[in-house]
This record gives C-alpha cells, structure tokens and sequence, in this order.
C-alpha cells in the first residue's frame, strides 16, 4: 500500500519568524492509493483558554483595600482583628489528603531508606542541612517533602506518624529558619519551601497526631515563617512552575491559619496570574513537559482540597483551570495508560496517571491536536502514535528541556514500538547523573541527527540554547481508494512538518512525513533535507536516523541489512524496511514507569548527505 506522500496542504507554524510550504517527492514503494483530495482537510486546533478563565474572584472595595494592604507588608493580623493579641499557630482545618502515594516508596522509609527512581538511600546518612548537595530527584524529595503522601500509604497513621515526625525533627534542627533570600541552600528555592508548605498543611494529621508536645509548636511555628518567607519571595521563584507552587502554599496558608483571610485574598490573585503564565493557549504548561504539566495539576489538586476542608468553594477560574490541564496531559498516553517520553519524563505508569486524574474529578477525553502544547496524537485502530510538532520550550519555562523536534513514538495494543529514551528529570536514581545531557540529546529520541549534533542546544542544568525556532505542520485525513480483494477502504491519517533546528549550521532544513493507516498496522515515514537557500551548498555531511525500539522487542536483521524483523512480547511480528541505506541495530536505553533505566536496542540508518539535500523513505508493518 502506497500513500501519496506529496498531497500539500496549508502548513501551520509553530515558533517565529516566516516559512513557506516546500514540494515533497512521493515514496515509489508498493501499491498505489490515490488519495482524495476532496476529503484532505486541516483538522482544527485545540479549544484556546478564554480571558475570563484567568480572572481573579471578583472583590468587593474593602477587600481590594485588605489585599493592597497586606501586598505592601501590612500583617494579616492587623488587617483582620488590629486590637486583640496575635493568635497562637494553630491549623483551623484537617485536610483529607487528596493524592496517593506510592507504597513501596513508604515501606523503604519505614525501613529507614528513601527510594527514589529504584535507588535506595538511608535516611540517617543524609545531609539535611544542604552542605552536600544530593542528587536533584532525592533533593526534590527530600527538601519538598514528597515523601509524606508515601508514607501514609505504607500503613495506619499510629505506625507511620513516629517516622514522619522522626524526619521532620531532623529536617527542622538541619534548617532552623528560613533564609534572607531564596537559593541560599538547596533547601531554599521557592518551588521546594511552596511544595513543603503545602504539604506540611495537607499531611498535617500524620506530622502532628504523636504525643511530642515541642515538636508540634515548632512545626506550626515553622509553618507561618514559611508563609511569611513565601509571601515576601515568592515572585523570585526559579520559574513559573515554582511560582505556582509558592503561590498554592501561600493560599493554603491563608485558609488553614489564624488571620488568613488578607493572605488569601492576596495569594489567590498571584496564583491565578502566575497560572496565566504557565500555561498556553490549549491548556498545556510552555515547559511542555508531562512531568510539568503532572505537577501543576497536582498543586491545584491539594490546593483544591484545602478549600474543601474549610468548606469553602475555590474560585471558579481555578477549576476552570484544572479542567484545561487534564486533556493535553492525556493526549500523551499511550494505549496502556502510561504516559510517553518527552521533556526529561519517563514513561509514567497508568496507575500514576490515572489516580492523578481521578483526583480531579474532571472527566474528558485527550486533545488530538494542540497549539503551544505541540504534541500532535494519533489513534488508529490499536495503534497510537505521538509526534513532537513543536519548537522545545524556551529556556525560562524548561527544567529539562530536551531537543526532541520532529521524533515520534508509536505503541500498539499497549505495547510500545517506538520510543524515546526519556528519564533526564529521573537522571540521578538508578539512571546515572552522566546521562543527564545524553537523554536529552537529539539522538536520545527516534528522528533525524545531523552530524552528531542537536537540532536545539542542550544545556547544563536542564536548560536549551538556539536551535529550533519554528516548526511548520500540517495534518490531514486521506481516504483511500477501495480494495478490490476485500472489499475494505482503509483511510489515513498523514503528518507532515518541518524545522530549521539544522539551517543555521548546515543550510538545511528536516521535513518529516509520517503516514499511519487507519488500522494501525503500518505506519509510512520520510525524512527530507531540503536546502534553505536556493542553492544547496557544496560538500557532504553525516546523518543518523535514529528508532528507538520499545523494551523486550527482539530483533533480526535481512541479509541485505535494509530490514529488520521486530518480534513484540505480546507475540506479534512487525517488519521494519529502509527505502535505501543499510540498518545497523545498536544498544540504548529507556526509562521505565518508575524513572529506572532498561537496557533497549534502537534501529540506526546513518551515512553520508549532500548539503544540496535528500530524502530517506521506510516503512514499519505489522505482519499476519
């Protein structure tokens, strides 16, 4: 069966600066199905978020007045009730705990470890104080106090409480008072001191029901110089995602201690704005990571509890908000439920994914196509197929920002196919801190390199340099002609886009078609280089097509070393096949659903192009 590779339709742009649509030439291999040009369309974009779904609750005059006045540091005390005596740290509220955590994470802690992406740490060797600094997934856990919500999970409160309060008394004596600015320890960055606040507030039954008296007046202690901290610095956050999480703690406060009306009326008008910067116009956060997008969502999650517990209704735009997040977070899940690899994530296990969704009570189905988010996803028959059709994010949103343009992945009946390695947010567990550049690299995922080199810069702590700035794509259905034999008229969907990740360097610019039929049994593919200028410059140059294969996939070459037979746990047999080039099948590795390293093999087609252009074709088939 051969699609016609060269139907064009309007290109759409993603990034900046101008492009035009370029003629591709057609794959010759196989049957001929003509398409319809009558049924080719542009499937729309996702629905774009409405102004009124970052707007603020509306305020009455005095408590415009009360939040101007506690913004410019009027205490919440004096705005509240100016001629009584302060009131004692206490919570005015017990929140139910909104989130599961993972059991086996809690029962190494019980047994005196921190597990951590399959890496165990004993709790007594650490350095709490931050003079050391850990591994970024362990101080993540560690400084934000994950771990609670694991704890509870591993056993009743009067078994778990003792070594909670165990960790919390050593953490509190390591770090006594909060600092005079963020980032003086790693203890102290706005995203950890939100996400331990808020956590601290949530968890509170499990830190505060022992019978250690001291210990309970320093935690309340140490949860209003917290929010005291937070409401002074919380605009210094390291980017957006840690402004959220400060912003969600600084509300938490206002509703669950003494005097908090001020602080709330204050922290729900920064966290809505602060909102309205993390996310794009379809609901994705501009990381553009599922890791990104898990955390806002589970910020808003416990936020949203904490409102409950007070018996008070969270503003409408902060639901509405929550109601946008969940469809671009489900586009990127495969047909197991797990999540695919992109931006630094792994492939994060169903059961993760949907206890988080379930905990939002938002019922919806994924975004098939989005604008920021950039993610294009396609289900067909038992196949789903995810391409990155997007520019990496910009330096200021990314955490782990990877250069991923143009790759896909592929999974069928729930097994995957064709993956990306994933897992540089997991680098520092089981997965070694020296691969953390490595994974994020172009050739950590399944498209085309060009001499070994990124089609965005991949930087040091999880940042990107220049690279990618614009990506033009385009999507369309093809209807096919009617078999004869069977009877049967198998359509498809056909993805094509571009980048110019490589124009700068090399003159070129990668186009990539990609072609999977409505069954889900074949999916057709060709990579273009196309000159930029309109003379290709002279010389030669390396390429690399790179196609990581999914964990527990054998392999075997053909004797001409242009295909490769692809047997799947599942028992199913695919074929691989080059148009031209000859396949090398190498070592890699991947990220499983716990952010562990598995060892994986990838397909490689790699020689030499001219500067003036190429294309390469092949196609990957289900058998039987």
């Amino acid at each position: 069966m051969n699609l016609d590779m060269s139907a064009q339709g309007k290109p759409r742009k993603a990034g900046k600066g101008k492009g035009q649509a370029i003629p591709l030439p057609t794959l010759d291999e196989g049957e001929s199905v003509e398409t319809n040009e009558a049924s080719a369309q542009v499937v729309e974009p996702g629905r774009a978020l409405a102004l009124a779904d970052f707007t603020p609750p509306s305020l009455g005059a005095g408590e415009r007045l009360i939040r101007l006045a506690y913004r410019i540091g009027v205490p919440g005390q004096v705005l509240t009730a100016p001629f009584r005596k302060p009131a004692r740290p206490k919570l005015l509220a017990t929140v139910t705990n909104p989130l599961a955590g993972d059991k086996a994470a809690g029962a190494a802690l019980r047994s005196g470890h921190f597990l951590v992406h399959g890496l165990k740490q004993p709790i007594a060797q650490l350095d709490l104080a931050g003079a050391g600094r850990l591994v970024p997934p362990l101080e993540r856990m560690v400084h934000g106090f994950h771990w609670m919500a694991d704890l509870e999970a591993a056993g009743p409160r009067e078994q778990v409480s003792p070594v909670a309060e165990r960790i919390l008394a050593a953490w509190l004596m390591a770090n006594p008072k909060p600092p005079s600015r963020p980032g003086k320890g790693p203890a102290w960055t706005v995203a950890y001191t939100g996400a331990r606040l808020l956590g601290w507030l949530v968890h509170a039954p499990l830190l505060l029901s022992g019978d250690d008296k001291t210990l309970r007046v320093q935690t309340l202690g140490a949860m209003a110089d917290h929010a005291r901290w937070l409401d002074r610095h919380v605009a210094k956050g390291e980017d957006t995602l840690a402004q959220v999480a400060g912003w969600c703690a600084i509300v938490a406060a206002g509703l669950l201690l003494p005097d908090g009306r001020p602080r709330r009326l204050y922290g729900e008008a920064g966290l809505i704005a602060s909102l309205g910067e993390l996310l794009g116009d379809d609901g994705g956060c501009m990381a553009r990571s599922p890791l990104g997008q898990m955390e806002a969502i589970a910020l808003l999650v416990q936020l949203i509890a904490c409102y409950r517990a007070t018996r008070r209704e969270p503003p409408a735009a902060l639901e509405s908000i929550l109601s946008l997040m969940v469809p671009p977070l489900l586009a990127l899940t495969h047909g197991d439920g797990a999540l695919g690899s992109w931006q630094g994530g792994w492939a994060v296990s169903a059961s993760d994914v949907s206890s988080l969704i379930a905990a939002t009570g938002v019922r919806t189905r994924p975004l098939r196509e989005v604008r920021q988010w950039g993610y294009q996803r396609v289900v067909a028959g038992k196949s789903v197929m995810q391409f990155d059709a997007a520019p990496p994010p910009l330096t200021r949103h990314a955490r782990n920002g990877c250069a991923s343009t143009l790759a896909f992945e592929l999974s069928h009946a729930g097994q995957r196919v064709i993956i990306n390695c994933g897992g540089g947010a997991a680098a520092g567990g089981l997965m070694p801190v020296r691969l953390d550049q490595g994974l994020r690299a172009t050739a950590a995922h399944s498209t085309l390199v060009l001499d070994d080199a990124n089609s965005t810069a991949v930087l040091i702590n999880g940042g990107l340099g220049s690279g990618v700035a614009e990506v033009e794509v385009d999507r369309r259905s093809i209807e096919g002609e009617r078999n004869g034999s069977s009877g049967r008229t198998w359509g498809a969907t056909r993805l094509e886009a571009s980048h110019d990740g490589y124009a700068g360097r090399y003159g070129l610019t990668h186009r990539r078609i990609l072609i999977l039929r409505d069954d889900g049994t074949e999916l057709r593919g060709e990579d273009l280089l196309v000159p930029t200028g309109r003379k290709g410059k002279r010389g030669m140059v390396s390429y690399a097509l790179r196609f990581h294969l999914g964990p527990g996939i054998e392999v075997g070459l053909s004797d001409d070393k242009q295909g490769v037979g692809m047997a799947l746990p599942d028992g199913s047999y695919w074929q691989f096949r080059s148009g031209g080039g000859e396949i090398a099948i190498e070592e890699s590795i991947w990220a499983d659903g716990q952010g562990r390293p598995v060892p994986v093999q990838q397909l490689v087609i790699q020689g030499m192009v001219s500067r003036g252009g190429g294309s390469f074709s092949w196609i990957l088939k289900k058998m039987g």
